[in-house]
């Protein structure tokens, strides 16, 4: 494992809720980003206790993140440890009420 693949791994594995990001919580930088940060909110996530990454400052966390999820978009949200998706699967799994069970889970 890349030294870069460690560091995501850390990060993903320590927090119980990662979202990597282009921007931060308080200021998305995407459109993609926004939406799953109000997704979040929508499920009672605070936005100032999420765990966010932005990939916009480090170039080798912004590819990382890519070849560790095998994902090709970002933003990209983890649930203790595990990839669940993009913005996309995020508002489907909102829309069913499936997210809303997953976070509702989560260690306090």
């Amino acid at each position: 494992m890349s030294d870069v693949q460690q560091r995501i791994d850390q990060l993903v594995k320590s927090h119980d809720i990662v979202l990597f990001m282009k921007g931060t919580a308080s200021f998305p930088m995407c459109g993609f980003s926004g939406r799953a940060v109000q997704i979040l909110k929508a499920c009672g996530v605070d936005p100032r206790t999420l765990t966010t990454v932005n990939v916009l400052e480090d170039p080798e966390i912004r590819q990382g993140i890519k070849d560790y999820s095998n994902w090709p978009t970002i933003p990209q949200l983890y649930v203790k440890g595990e990839f669940i998706g993009g913005s996309d699967i995020m508002m489907e799994m909102y829309e069913s009420g499936e997210l809303q069970q997953l976070l509702a889970g989560r260690a306090a």
